[in-house]
């Protein structure tokens, strides 16, 4: 990375942005608890310190950067694209602040994330996630109908929102006297890790922050160890609908790449099991893709023995036959 770009990186996402957007998320967005497990611990040989953002409003960390995002927008309509977390963000984030909202989404998403989208007041227009370019679909939503492009996780605005996860793990570990040693956060655009670990590094100097990705969307992994932005490979497949983006973002790549130990691929049958541990040890229903940083943990594909890690269990807007069929097949 040039100076240049060290110097733009820096610029992208500070922590005073993530302290400002805690203000305008005050009284509107749940401040989620920290857990931990006696049970979990012993199966790392370590410490898990872990912020369900699955108990969020909408159930994922998505309606953080959302709001904080809408926000500071121009009146007006608002458009996004999305497979469903970010869908539902903005879909409430509009509502409370009274403007329309349209959201491109996957035919293929869960069902449960189209319908709480519509249900919180959106339109939703669905593609082909094979064939269709959703971005394309978006700027046309947008240029047609006036409305403001709000952007899954490529924004400055977005990535101080979701860096409020981090700021208030941050104080909470802070206010236990804990100095953690590593940080596990999922991964797609990367907005969500872009900004806390933004906030974590700021406070904990020290502090590696990982990437969890799933394996054959490990672009952000892969791309960490090139130097650049690295696309996934065509027909790769997982459960973790959350988290298939095609590449990076331009932008949160500038911070990650700055910020990032390094990235992590896990399997579909570890996120499977991370979501079964999940709800029997912290009682938290989890998705796949908000599963698989603890999947990390508890895989071994980042070693946690004698460390304090945390863990970001980013979201739960799972539909309820798959949950319960990722129970059944993990059954003991």
């Amino acid at each position: 990375m040039t100076t240049d770009h060290v110097a733009a990186a820096l610029n992208l996402v500070t922590v005073a942005d993530i302290e400002a957007a805690a203000d305008r998320l005050a009284g509107v967005a749940r401040r989620t608890p920290l857990l931990s497990s006696e049970a979990l611990d012993a199966a790392v040989g370590g410490r898990l310190l872990i912020k369900p953002e699955a108990l969020q409003r909408t159930g994922s960390f998505k309606f953080r950067g959302a709001y904080n995002t809408i926000a500071q927008l121009p009146p007006g309509p608002v458009v996004a694209f999305s497979s469903g977390n970010h869908a539902q963000g903005v879909a409430l984030a509009a509502r409370l602040l009274g403007r329309p909202a349209t959201i491109v989404m996957p035919s293929d998403a869960p069902s449960i994330k189209k319908s709480n989208t519509e249900r919180l007041g959106a339109r939703v227009v669905l593609y082909d996630r094979s064939r269709d370019d959703r971005e394309a679909i978006g700027h046309e939503i947008a240029e047609r109908d006036g409305a403001h492009l709000v952007k899954p996780y490529d924004d400055p605005r977005i990535m101080a929102g979701q860096g409020t996860v981090g700021l208030e793990l941050a104080q909470d570990v802070r206010a236990l006297g804990i100095v953690p040693d590593a940080a596990i956060v999922c991964c797609s655009g990367g907005g969500l890790i872009a900004g806390t670990a933004t906030a974590l590094v700021h406070h904990f100097p020290e502090i590696a922050v990982w990437s969890a990705e799933p394996v054959g969307f490990d672009d952000t992994a892969r791309s960490l160890r090139s130097g650049q932005r690295e696309g996934n490979i065509p027909g790769a497949a997982s459960i973790c609908d959350a988290l298939l983006a095609p590449m990076p973002g331009e932008l949160t790549f500038a911070v990650n790449q700055r910020l990032l130990a390094g990235g992590l691929a896990v399997d579909d049958q570890a996120v499977l099991l991370a979501m079964r541990q999940a709800f029997l040890e912290l009682k938290v229903v989890a998705e796949p893709g908000g599963a698989i940083a603890l999947a990390a943990a508890l895989s071994g594909a980042l070693d946690c023995r004698d460390k304090t890690v945390l863990v970001v269990l980013s979201g739960g807007n799972v539909d309820p036959a798959d949950f319960i069929e990722a129970l059944d097949r993990n059954a003991l």
